[in-house]
Order: C-alpha cells, then sequence, then structure tokens
C-alpha cells in the first residue's frame, strides 16, 4: 500500500522545474510557429462528410503537436542524465510523434483526410513498439511484470504472455488517444489530467519518471493557450500520436499498463464507440447505435458545444484518475 503523506517531501525541483520550461517554450514557440503553418498551407482539411459545424475550421493551421513535441523533449533531456528512466517515455513519444508528422505530412500534401494508409501506420507502429520493448527489457532491464488494481499493491509476472500485451496495450492505446483529437482542447486537456495523475504516482513510488510527466503537462498547458475553443492551431496526429506514446510510455515505466482502463476510460470510450460503430453497422447492414463515432461526435449531434463536451469529458478524466489513485 502506497503512503500518500510521502508525496510532499518528494516533490523538489525535477517534479516542478520541468512544468515552467516546457510551458514556457510551447507558449512562446506556437505562436511563432503557427502563422509559419498557414505560409506552408499546412492546414486543416475538414471531411465533406462530417460534422458540418466544422467545415468552418477547414484552414486553421494544423501539426502544431511540433511545438508540444520539441517543448516536451527539451525539457525532459534536461534531466535525463539523472533520470535515464524517462528514456523510454521519450523515445516512444518522439517515435510516435514522427509517425504522426508523415501522416499528417501527406493529408497536407495530398490535400485529403487520408494521410497513411491503415497498413501503412500499423506497420510503423509495431517497429516502434518493438524497439520501445527492446529498449525497455535489455537498455533499463525494467521487468515487464505488472501491477493489479484494487489488490493492495500486487504486482505480477506473466511470462511470455506481457509481450503480446505490450503489443495490445501500445497499438491500441496510441490509437485510442488519436481518436481522441477531434475538438478544439479535448485531446490537451484530458491528456493533462493523465499526466497530473503519472507526477503524483511517479513521485509517490519513486520511479524515476516524474520529470517526463512534468515536461508534458508543462507543455500541454502551454498548447493550450492557443488550442482550448476556438483553436488557433490544431496537434494533428503528429501531437495525438505523440501523446498516445507517452501515455503508454509512462503506464509501462510504472508497470500500470491495466490501470490504463481506469484513468484513461477517455480513451476507451472513444475508441469502444468507433469498433462497436462498426461492427454493428457491418452486422446490420447500415444501422447505427450512436449517431457519429469517436463518441464526441455522437454528443455534438444531440447538440452538446464543443466547450460543455470537453469540460465533461476533463471532469470524467479527473474523477477516472482520482479512481486509478485508490486502486494503487
Amino acid at each position: 500500500m502506497i503512503d500518500v503523506t510521502t508525496i510532499v517531501p518528494a516533490i523538489d525541483v525535477t517534479t516542478i522545474v520541468p512544468v515552467f520550461v516546457a510551458f514556457a517554450i510551447c507558449a512562446i514557440l506556437e505562436p511563432i510557429l503557427i502563422p509559419v503553418l498557414r505560409n506552408l498551407k499546412m492546414s486543416q482539411t475538414e471531411r465533406t462528410y462530417g460534422m458540418e459545424t466544422h467545415l468552418k475550421k477547414a484552414g486553421t493551421p494544423t501539426m502544431g503537436g511540433i511545438a508540444i513535441i520539441i517543448a516536451f523533449t527539451v525539457a525532459s533531456l534536461i534531466f535525463l542524465p539523472r533520470f535515464p528512466r524517462t528514456g523510454p517515455v521519450l523515445f516512444l513519444t518522439l517515435a510516435f510523434g514522427l509517425i504522426g508528422f508523415v501522416d499528417d505530412y501527406l493529408k497536407v500534401v495530398k490535400h485529403n483526410s487520408d494521410g497513411l494508409i491503415a497498413w501503412q501506420k500499423l506497420i510503423m507502429e509495431a517497429v516502434v513498439t518493438l524497439v520501445f520493448c527492446l529498449y525497455l527489457v535489455l537498455g533499463t532491464k525494467t521487468s515487464l511484470a505488472i501491477r493489479i488494481p484494487f489488490s493492495g499493491g500486487s504486482i505480477v509476472d506473466i511470462g511470455f504472455w506481457a509481450y503480446p500485451l505490450l503489443f495490445f496495450a501500445v497499438l491500441g492505446t496510441v490509437n485510442a488517444v488519436n481518436f481522441t483529437d477531434g475538438l478544439d482542447g479535448l485531446s490537451s486537456s484530458v491528456t493533462a489530467v493523465v499526466a497530473v495523475f503519472f507526477l503524483i504516482v511517479s513521485t509517490l513510488i519513486g520511479s524515476g519518471t516524474a520529470p517526463a510527466a512534468s515536461a508534458l503537462l508543462g507543455a500541454l498547458m502551454g498548447f493550450l493557450l492557443y488550442n482550448a475553443y476556438p483553436a488557433q492551431v490544431f496537434m494533428g496526429d503528429t501531437g495525438s500520436l505523440a501523446l498516445g506514446g507517452f501515455v503508454v510510455g509512462m503506464a509501462y515505466m510504472l508497470q500500470m499498463p491495466l490501470y490504463i482502463l481506469i484513468f484513461g476510460i477517455v480513451y476507451l470510450c472513444e475508441i469502444l464507440s468507433v469498433m462497436i460503430q462498426v461492427t454493428y453497422f457491418k452486422a446490420t447492414h447500415g444501422k447505427r447505435i450512436f449517431k457519429m463515432t469517436p463518441i464526441h461526435h455522437h454528443f455534438e449531434k444531440c447538440g452538446w458545444s464543443e466547450s460543455r463536451i470537453v469540460t465533461t469529458f476533463t471532469v470524467v478524466g479527473v474523477l477516472a484518475g482520482m479512481v486509478a489513485l485508490i486502486a494503487l
């Protein structure tokens, strides 16, 4: 059982400084990046069969996730020599961010919303996941044993099955976070809450990953200055895939892949809504359960404003984080 009274004494510059460094970098870099992206015509292309209210967003600069990645990387590298366990998290964030960058670039060049073909993205993601697994096991000697929620702190080694679980968790989480990026400030806000959760847990158990959580929290707060409704810039797949890499990377460094089902309930609902919709649509030859997926679009179709959806989903994320802390 974790003693929560240890959190205050454990807070030091390594948990505070990265927040301010990353926030400052992103807050300063984004207004410089936005006109550059606009001049390079790196703009959002909205699907004509999507939400009608989103058509007005066409032309808004995308790939703003570049600033998040730069801010996160710089702030993390400052403490990397003292905290080498942040290395795998940094790698996974950057690697998936690069895949997202390629996807965004193809979308902009082709002026459509397709980007990388599904199988191309899957292969690239699988290769990154394999390298992460090797880095984790051979490079940092991190055990793939997992913490069991609500078990009083039990950690279980599931042997060979830890490897397929890792691939399933990484690919599933990254794409779930990607689905969450569909409204102004949604993915940024929800993932900022997740970063706070990771910061608390990292500090409590002394995992050596707190600087990475702090760095992403700061970067997202800086990005939200320009991404909150009405957004001046979108993160694109560059940002959303990078955030997915961060979430699952931190989860594995803390031996908490099962906890993603708890603190990542918003991500889970987003990807499940898509899977349920597609399966039901095919099984019934055209019928739908939701008005539109991912599920945040369903609520839009029900008349909810973007701000209301983002606020609600963020509150749900906060509550889920609290439940995950109790589960420790």
